[in-house]
C-alpha cells in the first residue's frame, strides 16, 4: 500500500502556524544562548555540532539560555524560494502536470514548486510565468529577454523582443518586508492575502475557477490549407465557454493559438479544430491546454507558489530601557521556544523581551576599578559543604551588576552530586563573592571581595543624576530570571560559530521552518 503526504498539507500547516503566532493564545520567543561554546568543544567555531533532539538536550538549552525576544504576528511570513529575473535565463512556465512522470524541462523538478516558474524582478515585484516561448521548435522554452515590470491585472508580454514570455503580476514586496524577510535564498509572501485590499483586484481577476489562459502547441501538424486565422475555436473539456483564435501559416501548419475567452470550470481540455472546419489532409496538430490552479492564477498565492516554509524574524538589540541582551561576551546558539512561563508562575510569559539569567547587584569601595572577566567562575560558601557556583556573563562596573549563568560543568561544585538549579542555588548569595581557590574567578587578575548590595531593590538605579534601567527586578541585591526554566516547547535550535556582542550591535535573527 502506497501513500503520500501532499504538498497541500505542508502549505496548510505553514499557514496555520503563521496564524497561530498572530493570536493572543500562543507566545513564541526567539532566544540566544551558550556564552562559552569553546569550553565545551575547542573547535566549536569551525565545526559547530548538530543539535540533538532529546529532552536531555532541551534541559541543557535552558541551562545555557541568555535572553528571549517575543515574535509578533508581524514578524512571521510564509516564504518561497528566491528566483531573481536575469536576462538570457530560460524560466519554466506554470504547468498543472509536473510530476515524476513529467518532470519540468529545465530543472527536472518532479513537482511544480521545485520548478522555476516565477520570478522577482529588480523592483521586488513578483510574477508568474504563464508561457516561456515554448513551441515545437523550442520544446523547453526560450531565454527571457524582457524584464517584467508592469502591474497590469491581465497577463501579457513584458517587452518587444518577441521572446514569447507571458507574465502575470502577483504582488510587490514592501520595503519593511524586505528588511525582515528577504534573504539570499527566500522571499516573503504577503500576509493575509485573502483579506488584503491591495490584492483584491488581483484576486477578483481570477474569480471564476478553471479559466484557460494558455494553450501551447506540441505539434504544428500539416495540411490545414492556406494562411488564415480562425476565431471562436472552442476548447472542449469538462468546462465551458473557452474559445481561441488559431492561426494557420502559409505552409498549412498551426502557427499560433491565442485565447479569446477563458471560460470556466476546466480541469482538462483540448482544441476542437473540426468545429471551425479546420481539418488536415496530412497529419493532425497537437496541443496542451494548461489548467490553472483552483480559483485561477493569483487567487491563492500560498497554494500557487508553494508556501510550505515560514520565516520568523527577531531583532536582538539593547536600549536604555532594557539591557537584556548581553554585551562583551558571546552567544553561539539561537532558537525558538513556544509558550514559556514567567518566572515562578504558571502564567505564560508575555513581555516583549526577557532575561533568562540571574543577576547580582554588588558593592565595593573600589568598584569602578574592578573587572569581572566574562566566563570566569564565581563561588560563595553557603554553609558547611554547600557552595553556590556561577559563571560570569557580563559585568557593569558603573551599576555594579553581575549577570551569571550555570551550566552543567559547574555541577561538581554542588553537594550530594546535585546539579545547580538556576534561580535557586544562586539566590543563596547573602554576603560576599570571592575568587575560588582554583583561580577560575579573576578580579583584575588578583583576589578581591565584593559584597551583595542587600540595601538595593528595584529595576532602576540612579548614579550621578543618571537613571540606569537594569532590565530585571532586584530584591535585596539579587535578581531572578524573568522566564521559568524548563517550560514551554523548544521548537527550533541552531548551533553556530560564536558571535561577540558589542554595545551598539544588533542581530537580525531569521529562522526558517519547513513543513
Amino acid at each position: 500500500m502506497s501513500a503520500i503526504i501532499t504538498d497541500q498539507l505542508r502549505i496548510l500547516n505553514a499557514s496555520n502556524f503563521v496564524a497561530g503566532v498572530g493570536t493572543t493564545t500562543n507566545n513564541y520567543y526567539a532566544f540566544i544562548g551558550l556564552p562559552n561554546p569553546t569550553e565545551l568543544l575547542s573547535d566549536w567555531d569551525t565545526e559547530p555540532p548538530a543539535p540533538i533532539d532529546s529532552f536531555d538536550e532541551e534541559n541543557d538549552i535552558w541551562d545555557t539560555m541568555i535572553a528571549l525576544k517575543k515574535i509578533e504576528g508581524s514578524d512571521t511570513r510564509q516564504i518561497v524560494r528566491k528566483i531573481s529575473w536575469s536576462s538570457g535565463t530560460t524560466y519554466e512556465m506554470y504547468r498543472h502536470d509536473y510530476s515524476r512522470n513529467n518532470p519540468s524541462p529545465i530543472t527536472g523538478a518532479t513537482n511544480l514548486y521545485d520548478s522555476d516558474f516565477y520570478v522577482m524582478n529588480s523592483d521586488f515585484r513578483v510574477y508568474i510565468c504563464l508561457s516561456n516561448g515554448v513551441s515545437p521548435e523550442n520544446p523547453d522554452g526560450r531565454p527571457s529577454l524582457d524584464e517584467p515590470t508592469f502591474t497590469d491585472l491581465e497577463p501579457r508580454s513584458a517587452g518587444s523582443s518577441g521572446d514569447g514570455y507571458i507574465w502575470k503580476y502577483l504582488f510587490t514586496i514592501s520595503p519593511s518586508e524586505i528588511v525582515k524577510f528577504e534573504s539570499s535564498s527566500y522571499i516573503p509572501l504577503p500576509s493575509d492575502w485573502f483579506n488584503n485590499n491591495s490584492t483584491e483586484s488581483i484576486r477578483e481577476n481570477a474569480a471564476s475557477s478553471g479559466q484557460i489562459k494558455v494553450v501551447t502547441i506540441t505539434d504544428r501538424g500539416a495540411g490545414y490549407g492556406t494562411a488564415t486565422s480562425y476565431s471562436n475555436v472552442p476548447v472542449k473539456g469538462d468546462g465551458n465557454g473557452a474559445t481561441a483564435t488559431v492561426t494557420v501559416n502559409a505552409d498549412g501548419k498551426i502557427e499560433a493559438v491565442d485565447i479569446e475567452k477563458g471560460g470556466s470550470n476546466y480541469t482538462f481540455g483540448t482544441l476542437d479544430l473540426d468545429d471551425v472546419g479546420l481539418t488536415n489532409s496530412i497529419s493532425p496538430a497537437n496541443f496542451n491546454v494548461i489548467i490553472p490552479p483552483q480559483g485561477n492564477h493569483g487567487s491563492d498565492i500560498y497554494r500557487e507558489l508553494g508556501g510550505n516554509r515560514v520565516m520568523l524574524y527577531a531583532r536582538m538589540d539593547n536600549d536604555d530601557t532594557n539591557p537584556d541582551f548581553i554585551t562583551g561576551n558571546q552567544f553561539a546558539r539561537v532558537g525558538v521556544v513556544k509558550d514559556p512561563l514567567a518566572y515562578d508562575s504558571v502564567d505564560i510569559l508575555t513581555q516583549s523581551r526577557a532575561t533568562a539569567v540571574g543577576a547580582l547587584k554588588v558593592t565595593a569601595q573600589n568598584i569602578a576599578d574592578i573587572n569581572f572577566v566574562p566566563d570566569a567562575v564565581i563561588t560563595q560558601t553557603i554553609g558547611l559543604g554547600s557552595t553556590a557556583v556561577g559563571r560570569v556573563i557580563s559585568w557593569d562596573s558603573t551599576t555594579g551588576v553581575i549577570k551569571y549563568w550555570q551550566d552543567r560543568t559547574l555541577g561538581i561544585a554542588q553537594t550530594a552530586g546535585e546539579l545547580p538549579e538556576f534561580g535557586n542555588t544562586l539566590l543563596r548569595f547573602q554576603n560576599s563573592l570571592t575568587d575560588d581557590t582554583n583561580g577560575d574567578f579573576a578580579v583584575d587578575g588578583g583576589t578581591a571581595t565584593v559584597a551583595i548590595d542587600t540595601a538595593f531593590s528595584g529595576i532602576t538605579t540612579t548614579i550621578n543624576n543618571r537613571t540606569y534601567n537594569l532590565g530585571q527586578t532586584f530584591e535585596l541585591g539579587v535578581s531572578n530570571p524573568e522566564v521559568r526554566k524548563y517550560t514551554g516547547d523548544v521548537i527550533y535550535v541552531d548551533n553556530r560559530p560564536q558571535v561577540t556582542r558589542s554595545v551598539n550591535q544588533k542581530e537580525d535573527i531569521k529562522v526558517i521552518l519547513e513543513f
